[in-house]
């Protein structure tokens, strides 16, 4: 039996489910058991931290920094709380043996040695990045925990997904540890497929979240030695994209794609519902209520939260499948990196950069030319859009005017040529690629 990362192809899928109010008690347990273990750790670390700071620092202050002074009973009990605390971390088991409400039947043991590893992987993305140490989590309407399919018969030489702890039971049911059987829906094709047919599969980690309106979800990873999808034919079509807000995206070879501006179309509506959730706050804390327990609070809440999950799923769907048909009829496809830190900068226009979801988009390219086989790849933008594709005069240079965002069409003073900025933009971006210029 293989382990998940000795498999040739990854795949993950998302469903909605329908759980029962009991298993909906169920998943906020292990959710909030999941988060405290988490912040556990984050939170011993730092008094840890800071206990080896002081001493440190208590040392070289000293008249003998270079010899370890005999520590004082205010000393002593520090080092013994510091090891106590470095004792209930080192291991998940210490921390359940230390609180009782972790060891009930209804929390997941897998969603605790989760956190744990989360809580590591984010101190190795930080060692990697430099940024981002990990904080503390805080309670919210929107409940993830994490859990893994485990296969207790080692002596399988396939796994499949009907025969682990979380599986299939049939095309519309799936068992979750401790969960138990919950109705899924809009299950793949290819799932059915391989339920029937019985072809190895392997499920790895598994992922339950509940949005803030109410919708609950889990996601599957998934591995197997056969391929999940066909590779697509090769067109022999490549093509360079420039991303703009005036349309969305421009093709080298002069298509352009709209921008939908979903938050600016909701903008409005959105900001009358939240008027009137303002209102309903403050009149509850004026009455010195819980915001919980108040039932117009929580409803206009819901009518607030279901529009802006609407908002969001519809600018994922745009862009899953603008994508998707981008992948399906070009082999290369090239486009310009995004700093968007640096866009963000211009508070101009920050609001609409942040609507338009480009970063989600180029995700999204990147990991569906590599499943169907296809290339994408980024560029440095440097003089894309200010270049002339036909002669290769660079505005801004040798005394001509450098282009301003305001200059959306422009003709080239040395070859004469009238440019569409964002065209003009997109084939540059693909001749650069291509070592054409």
């Amino acid at each position: 039996m293989k382990a998940m990362k000795h498999l040739a192809y990854h795949y993950g899928i998302k469903m909605r489910f329908y759980p029962s109010n009991q298993q909906k008690e169920m998943i906020k347990r292990n959710y909030d058991a999941q988060r405290f273990v988490y912040n556990s750790y984050v939170g011993n670390n730092r008094i840890i931290y800071q206990i080896k700071k002081l001493s440190y620092l208590q040392q070289l202050t000293s008249n003998l920094p270079f010899v370890s002074p005999l520590p004082t009973k205010h000393q002593l009990d520090l080092i013994n709380y510091m090891q106590t605390l470095q004792n209930l971390i080192s291991t998940p088991k210490h921390l359940r043996d230390a609180y009782n409400f972790l060891r009930v039947k209804q929390i997941d043991s897998l969603a605790i040695a989760n956190a744990v590893q989360n809580y590591h992987k984010a101190w190795l993305n930080y060692h990697k990045i430099g940024q981002g140490i990990p904080q503390f989590h805080k309670k919210s309407n929107e409940w993830s925990y994490q859990t893994n399919c485990l296969y207790t018969n080692n002596k399988l030489k396939n796994t499949y997904l009907t025969n682990g702890i979380t599986r299939f039971i049939d095309q519309c049911h799936l068992k979750i540890p401790k969960i138990g059987i919950v109705k899924v829906k809009n299950v793949r094709n290819f799932i059915q497929k391989r339920i029937n047919k019985q072809i190895p599969t392997r499920i790895g980690t598994v992922t339950l979240r509940k949005t803030v309106d109410n919708q609950f979800y889990v996601s599957l990873q998934l591995a197997s030695d056969i391929p999940f999808v066909k590779p697509m034919k090769l067109v022999g079509n490549p093509i360079g994209i420039d991303l703009n807000l005036d349309n969305f995206l421009t093709e080298s070879n002069g298509s352009m794609v709209k921008n939908p501006k979903f938050y600016r179309k909701s903008k409005k509506k959105l900001a009358k519902l939240q008027q009137v959730l303002n209102r309903r706050e403050r009149h509850v804390k004026k009455l010195g209520r819980n915001l919980k327990n108040a039932s117009n609070y929580q409803k206009q809440y819901q009518l607030v939260a279901k529009l802006q999950v609407k908002i969001k799923r519809q600018r994922r769907n745009f862009l899953n499948n603008l994508s998707t048909i981008l992948v399906k009829n070009h082999d290369l496809i090239v486009a310009k990196e995004l700093r968007s830190k640096n866009m963000l900068k211009n508070h101009a226009l920050a609001q609409a950069n942040s609507d338009v979801g480009w970063r989600t988009f180029l995700s999204m390219l990147e990991y569906k030319a590599k499943l169907y086989v296809k290339q994408f790849v980024t560029i440095n933008p440097k003089y894309t859009t200010q270049r002339c594709h036909n002669c290769g005069t660079i505005m801004g240079h040798n005394g001509y005017p450098k282009l301003t965002l305001k200059d959306r069409i422009w003709t080239c003073p040395i070859c004469q040529v009238y440019h569409v900025r964002d065209w003009n933009a997109a084939i540059n971006i693909l001749a650069k690629q291509q070592n054409v210029w």
